[in-house]
């Protein structure tokens, strides 16, 4: 058994119970964002946090444990970009990529998402024209300097 396992068994449990990662989240006391990630096997949970899962979930004792071990970050199976922007983004998105798929499938249905409109606190925003998807991102730029 693996952490794997354990995302696998959680999301199994998410589909066949007909919950929102929202839902797990205010169990969890954490937000929705965050706790997607964790539950997708990129974040550590603590032992109280493991333990509401372990209810949630119906986690046997060795899968809780999982979900209190810091896990290797990074879930898409791809080649590592080179190019330093890039890579950054690859970065992110190797982290958080499962988590926004996972809230945007969740809250609007099958589709994509526009990298205009990106980031980490994902809300629905009413508009006229069709409701959009407001999520905001925020990280430090890096310049390069002259040597």
């Amino acid at each position: 058994m693996d952490r794997n396992d354990v995302t696998k068994k959680i999301i199994s449990a998410k589909v066949k119970n007909k919950m929102t990662w929202a839902d797990i989240a205010s169990k969890i006391g954490c937000s929705k964002e965050w706790t997607t990630a964790a539950m997708l096997g990129q974040m550590t949970l603590n032992l109280t946090q493991a333990t509401v899962a372990k209810d949630l979930f119906d986690l046997t004792d060795e899968e809780t444990a999982w979900l209190q071990i810091v896990p290797y970050k990074g879930s898409l199976p791809t080649l590592v970009p080179t190019d330093p922007l890039i890579y950054r983004w690859y970065e992110i998105v190797s982290v958080y990529g499962t988590t926004i798929k996972e809230l945007i499938h969740e809250e609007f249905g099958d589709g994509i998402m526009s990298a205009i409109n990106f980031s980490m606190d994902i809300q629905r925003e009413a508009d006229p024209k069709g409701d959009q998807v407001n999520v905001v991102l925020s990280g430090k730029f890096l310049p390069y300097k002259s040597y």
